[in-house]
């Protein structure tokens, strides 16, 4: 048995025994056949539903097939005990050797023990974030963020070829709102005698971001240009002789302080994509002239919305997508009644471009206030691919930041909204990205600032550290006490093992067995939050183990006249250390040392 697979192994033993009773079991029946830890240890270590899958094509009781089966796989090399239990489970106790075997195979592969072929190569194009770039990095943007970035890093360690995205949102009215925010701020620079109301009065729809971050926007235009934008009397310019050059600068300014931001996060996209660049390329109408020539457009009329006609609401003819021929609940526009294209045309055109690239999935991190749009951009990508590429979103719901349990609700620098800069220097980085992760990304959270900086198991992160830091300091103590003993995780692969015969030895053990599965799971399901669950089960078995020293001095990890027995809870505590560290690493924590 291949101990670094504890549980496909496991599952190639039970179906070996199953093609004994049923020999001709169809392969989609075997293929459900499943090995599962058990909830309680006092049932056994695994438990199969073979019997229960494969009862209806085998034309007997899944508990007669239980029974057979407990028969079969008792005493075998790696089973010692199976036993038929409730509707057709089988549970199943290993030998404590099965479970040490895993030991050296964790030390030698180090953290590369739990990387998964399941990805087999799978090119997947993750993009995250794609926050306008008009304000600094906000709590919304942080926890898609930190979602997308755990999903890359746990999809390439499970086998997929990951490339992380962003795609900037610099067309549109958004940006030239924030172009002439960034003015107001350049003739504030340049000394213009205008008010902030006389300003807002002349604006476009107003001045719609006042925060202070645009100060240094506006005093780099000064720098660069002078009173050249302004009037002679330094008021406003027809925005035609600098509207675009704002824009530009304003744009790269904002692009700037996000990157440092998602810096900061531990974050760095591979690709950075221009929705602006897209459109002058004139992607969204090549895109809309193939849909046409496979019959997937038509000029219509759609509907008003569902249960309500809105007072603006009229009837008008539009340039409108079959997307309910690709499971959408209604057609989409395309192109507006005045000839321009919709927003999601531009949005077909840059998943096209991502097709166009070679991948072969598309995960769009995105806001729960996106969820009605995951739907049609379904229907696009089945549509302008052919059925070849699919399309998933995860959605992230809103996250609350409290203190002193009060809400924390806005930054002076941003005017509005608590920036992702205020949290990280609040707590940190590792703090940042563990605590958006204790949650699934779906479930609306609350980020408590007093927790995360807690020095209890009440703390997540602190806990999983704490539990890293103790292995460290314990791998330490023993290079200082036994000098000429193996000390490197690889030289500890090849001692004996066989003392861990202890409940919480054998319990930490079992925990690290199940980490190639955890990781399979994960990324099948698309959920990087399992990871901070497994790793904080993880950190309360080893504090468990752990403390048992403090009372029986016999129990410590290391025993300087016990140096077989030292070497092999050593080796527990390296494997536990690797299993951490390679969590941690797909969360985007950096594991630390010691404990200040």
């Amino acid at each position: 048995m291949n101990p670094s697979d504890l549980y496909e192994s496991l599952r190639e033993t039970v179906l070996a025994a199953l093609a004994q009773i049923i020999p001709d079991l169809p392969a989609e029946i075997a293929a459900r056949v499943e090995i599962t830890p058990t909830k309680d240890t006092a049932h056994g270590d695994m438990a199969t539903n073979a019997a229960m899958v494969s009862a209806k094509a085998a034309r007997q009781p899944p508990g007669k097939i239980a029974a057979t089966l407990a028969q079969r796989l008792t005493g075998g090399p790696a089973i010692a005990t199976a036993e038929a239990a409730g509707p057709g489970f089988v549970n199943l106790r290993l030998h404590p050797g099965t479970f040490r075997a895993l030991l050296p195979t964790i030390l030698a592969a180090g953290e590369s023990y739990g990387d998964s072929t399941a990805g087999a190569g799978t090119k997947i194009n993750v993009e995250y974030v794609s926050a306008n770039p008009t304000g600094p990095m906000h709590i919304g943007h942080c926890r898609g963020a930190v979602v997308g970035d755990a999903l890359a890093n746990l999809l390439h360690k499970a086998g997929y070829t990951v490339t992380k995205e962003y795609y900037i949102n610099d067309a549109g009215a958004q940006v030239a709102a924030l172009a002439w925010a960034a003015y107001w701020r350049y003739l504030q620079a340049i000394g213009s005698p205008m008010t902030e109301d006389a300003f807002a009065a002349a604006v476009p729809g107003g001045l719609q971001y006042k925060g202070e971050y645009l100060i240094a926007v506006g005093e780099a235009l000064q720098a660069e240009f002078g009173p050249a934008l302004a009037t002679p009397d330094k008021t406003i310019a027809p925005a035609g002789l600098w509207l675009d050059t704002v824009k530009d600068r304003t744009i790269a300014a904002m692009m700037a302080e996000i990157r440092q931001d998602l810096r900061l996060l531990g974050v760095q996209q591979d690709i950075y994509s221009s929705e602006r660049s897209l459109v002058a390329s004139g992607a969204a109408d090549t895109v809309i002239a193939g849909l046409e020539a496979d019959g997937l457009i038509y000029e219509g009329v759609l509907e008003p919305p569902k249960g309500k006609t809105p007072d603006d609401w009229e009837p008008r003819p539009q340039t409108l997508f079959r997307s309910t021929q690709f499971g959408d609940d209604v057609d989409r526009p395309l192109r507006k009644s005045d000839g321009s294209n919709t927003y999601f045309a531009n949005d077909i055109a840059y998943h096209a471009d991502k097709i166009a690239r070679g991948y072969d999935v598309l995960i769009d991190v995105l806001g729960a206030d996106h969820g009605g749009y995951v739907p049609r951009m379904k229907a696009a990508v089945k549509a302008v691919s052919g059925g070849r590429v699919a399309f998933e979103a995860v959605l992230c719901q809103i996250v609350h930041i409290v203190k002193g349990g009060q809400p924390v609700r806005m930054s002076k620098r941003a005017g509005t909204y608590v920036t992702l800069r205020d949290l990280l220097d609040e707590v940190g980085k590792d703090a940042v990205r563990f605590a958006m992760l204790t949650r699934n990304a779906d479930a609306q959270m609350e980020f408590d600032l007093d927790k995360v900086l807690a020095t209890t198991r009440e703390n997540p992160v602190f806990y999983v550290q704490y539990a890293h830091a103790r292995c460290r300091s314990v791998l330490r103590a023993a290079a200082d006490m036994f000098p000429d003993r193996p000390s490197t995780d690889l030289a500890l692969a090849s001692v004996a093992t066989d003392s861990l015969d202890g409940d919480a030895e054998l319990a930490v053990i079992r925990r690290l067995a199940q980490w190639p599965r955890i990781v399979q799971a994960a990324a099948l399901a698309r959920e990087p939050h399992r990871i901070a669950f497994f790793l904080y089960d993880l950190a309360a078995d080893f504090h468990m183990l752990w403390n048992r020293g403090k009372d029986d001095t016999t129990l410590r990890f290391l025993q300087p006249d016990q140096p077989h027995q030292t070497l092999a809870r050593l080796a527990l505590v390296a494997a536990t250390a690797i299993v951490i560290r390679s969590g941690l690493t797909v969360m985007g924590v950096t594991p630390v040392e010691e404990m200040r």
